[in-house]
């Protein structure tokens, strides 16, 4: 009998602890949704510095990217096609300081290489 009453009394208890609603209001400044649009255009026509190790047609191109990807294998590395040649590109620095700085690490074994600056796209 106290084990019936007890298992009614904690049914009871637990359902009108699950009832429970509750409601969030968030309050913010209006002006947020002007500095996220802003912030969102100015880096959608941001580019990134690049590095270029090299072109060619296209077997030497992978070739190439082959052995970036082995002597760079944490960095970002494409190959782009610009008639009349692909381009083996290595690299997405934000910035000019962070780009220099790889660009001598990559000079030494690409003595070749250039620098590449972002593309600004058009708005």
């Amino acid at each position: 009998m106290k084990t019936a009453v007890f298992s009614a009394i904690l049914i009871a208890l637990a359902t009108q602890a699950m009832a429970q609603d509750g409601q969030v209001t968030i309050q913010q400044d209006p002006k947020i949704n002007e500095l996220v649009k802003l912030y969102t255009k100015v880096n959608a026509n941001t580019g990134y510095y690049q590095i270029q190790v090299g072109f060619g047609n296209y077997q030497k191109a992978q070739d190439l990217l082959s052995q970036v990807e082995i002597d760079f294998p944490d960095w970002y590395s494409k190959i782009e096609f610009e008639s009349p040649t692909y381009r083996v590109r290595l690299g997405r620095f934000k910035t000019k300081l962070e780009a220099e700085r790889k660009y001598l690490e990559v000079r030494k074994k690409y003595p070749d290489a250039m620098l590449l600056k972002p593309e600004q796209k058009e708005s």
